[in-house]
């Protein structure tokens, strides 16, 4: 997929992975909406995009994706601006193992919702263009971080759900690719206010069970923004999950259905 030209959705797009995603993207001439609940670091952001790439590439939406309402005007508004879809990055997301049900609203029911309202604008069946959905998870959807239960069962549900996703879109049609990337740690706000206190609850004992995990390294920005380029890129990947470490990234490898039924399976 050539990115001059094309418009791309990145939710959290105002810092961290999101502001990473989209430099990328409009480095590679894409135009890029940012959707982020931070009104003040989103202006910030725009303006500096602006500065480099000019007005005429960057819309910014202050968006909560946990709205119906408000994910949806600003999946509208980025369509009136730039004309369709192409690309969009489900990003947003939290660990917040006292607010839990928040947890889950932004990082599960956020993608889902996100995925499902930029079919609505991008599958072919609806006039759509087609395109990439890229969803964020972490390694925490492809084994459990002990002190992150509510966080790690988030994480394993965009994996879940994307997979079958992409499988649906191929079956009906859509042309809409959907893949996955699974991260280790990055050095982001997130990772920063993960292991706190106020974040973490009853877990805030057993910090240190996440924190050992982190002697395996932590990704800068820029290691992830690499995968991430190319999986939206790389035509050939639909249902794909990656995982982004130290040193590069690898496509996970799932059981196959003869794997989990045995050899009678369809």
């Amino acid at each position: 997929m050539a990115l001059d030209g094309k418009v791309a959705v990145v939710t959290g797009g105002a810092q961290g992975l999101g502001r990473g995603f989209a430099e990328v993207l409009l480095k590679k001439g894409a135009k890029v909406s940012l959707f982020d609940v931070g009104e003040e670091t989103g202006n910030a952001t725009k303006g500096a995009f602006e500065k480099e790439f000019g007005p005429d590439q960057i819309l910014f939406c202050v968006c909560d994706v946990t709205s119906e309402k408000q994910l949806k005007d600003a999946f509208q508004r980025t369509v009136q601006k730039f004309s369709g879809i192409d690309i969009v990055c489900n990003n947003a997301g939290i660990s917040n193992e006292r607010d839990w049900e928040k947890t889950v609203a932004i990082n599960l029911c956020g993608v889902i919702r996100g995925t499902y309202l930029a079919l609505d604008h991008m599958k072919k069946e609806n006039g759509g263009r087609g395109g990439v959905i890229i969803n964020i998870s972490s390694m925490a959807g492809l084994g459990p971080l002990p002190a992150s239960p509510v966080y790690t069962a988030t994480k394993h549900g965009v994996v879940g759900f994307s997979r079958a996703m992409a499988m649906a879109s191929d079956a009906a049609g859509y042309g809409v690719r959907i893949n996955t990337m699974c991260p280790i740690y990055v050095r982001t706000a997130l990772l920063s206010t993960a292991g706190s206190e106020e974040c973490a609850g009853e877990f805030y004992r057993i910090k240190h069970v996440n924190r050992k995990l982190m002697e395996f390294g932590v990704l800068e920005v820029s290691d992830v923004v690499k995968a991430f380029d190319n999986l939206v890129l790389d035509e050939s990947q639909n249902g794909a999950a990656v995982i982004v470490k130290m040193g590069g990234f690898d496509y996970v490898k799932f059981p196959t259905a003869e794997d989990l039924l045995g050899s009678n399976a369809p």
